[in-house]
Formats: C-alpha cells, structure tokens, sequence
C-alpha cells in the first residue's frame, strides 16, 4: 500500500540573510528532514519559494574572491567567472545550484530541485 505524501508549501524571503545558512535550510526543506516519518531513499519534501533574491548577502570578500571555473574542452577554453558578476547576472541560477550542491548525490536530487521557486 502507498502512502500519499502531503506537501507543504514554504515562501522564505532571502533579504539580509547569508547565502549558505539559507541555502542549508531550503534543502532541508526539499528532503523533508523536519517530518516524522523522513526516509533518505523517499522523496517527501516540501516546495519553497524564495524571494528577493537579489538582497542576498555574502560574508567576507567572497564577491571578489570566489570564482567559478568551467572549461569548454578546448585548448584554452578555460573561463573564470567571479561571484559578483554572475550574482548581477543571473542570481536564481546561481542560488539554485548553491542549493543543489547540498542536496543528496542521487536519482531523487533533480526530482528535488524541481520543488524550488527562486524568484528576484
């Protein structure tokens, strides 16, 4: 017999909080950790919505010390992307993966992903 999963729905708003700590809790959230009855191989999480995105906030100097790194395998075609510029660009993408990172490394990650609203 299969069980339904009821799914709630959480709206966070990102203004003023760090990056990671809230990146943490949205996973937390799309696994579903915070239910009774949580099981790692089950994907039961909730859906989130994250606003404002554009107010998030980065400790320290990483707007200009951290670079994301992607080559595209051609001699030479390694390019380097500081955190500032692609926050400017494209902040939901960038949130999205931060968030995926901490998510499990298995079948249910993109199935998990799939609940994350990002919005500006």
């Amino acid at each position: 017999m299969t069980q339904k999963i009821n799914r709630k729905h959480h709206q966070l708003n990102a203004e003023g909080q760090a990056a990671g700590r809230l990146a943490s809790a949205v996973a937390s959230l799309l696994m579903g950790k915070g239910k009774v009855d949580y099981a790692a191989n089950v994907d039961q999480g909730d859906f989130v919505i994250v606003s404002n995105i554009n107010a998030l906030k980065f400790t320290g100097k990483k707007l200009v010390n951290k670079i994301y790194y992607r080559h595209s395998g051609y001699p030479g075609g390694l390019t380097e992307t500081k955190l500032g510029e692609r926050m400017k660009k494209q902040p939901e993408i960038l949130f999205k993966s931060i968030v995926k990172t901490m998510l499990p490394k298995n079948k249910l990650q993109n199935l998990m992903i799939k609940r994350l609203t990002v919005l500006k």
